[in-house]
């Protein structure tokens, strides 16, 4: 598959991913990543592993649209979690001495 990455045309097989990140230990995941083969990799990593270029030149939306396309499966951000209920001092001492907090 014909794909883009980072202004510069790549063809890539699904095959040639697999045996590009033979080998490659998986760096910590702390945001979109591909599974490829049994490992979870980060976007980046397979991005510059596949590319040869500097992780500064391409986006994490190029890859993973190009690693989709050859199906492997992908994970976007977890969805941040929702802030905690922040209660006015009066509030937090009602509920403290068991009274129902007010909405």
């Amino acid at each position: 598959m014909r794909c883009v990455i980072a202004r510069f045309p790549f063809d890539l097989t699904r095959s040639g991913v697999l045996e590009s990140m033979k080998g490659v230990k998986p760096e910590q995941v702390c945001g979109e990543s591909v599974i490829i083969g049994r490992r979870t990799y980060p976007v980046k990593q397979v991005g510059q592993v596949i590319t040869r270029q500097d992780r500064r030149d391409f986006s994490a939306g190029e890859v993973l649209r190009a690693m989709t396309q050859l199906g492997f499966t992908c994970r976007g951000l977890a969805p941040a979690p929702a802030p905690a209920r922040v209660l006015h001092p009066v509030q937090r001492a009602s509920a403290m001495l068991g009274a129902p907090v007010a909405a």
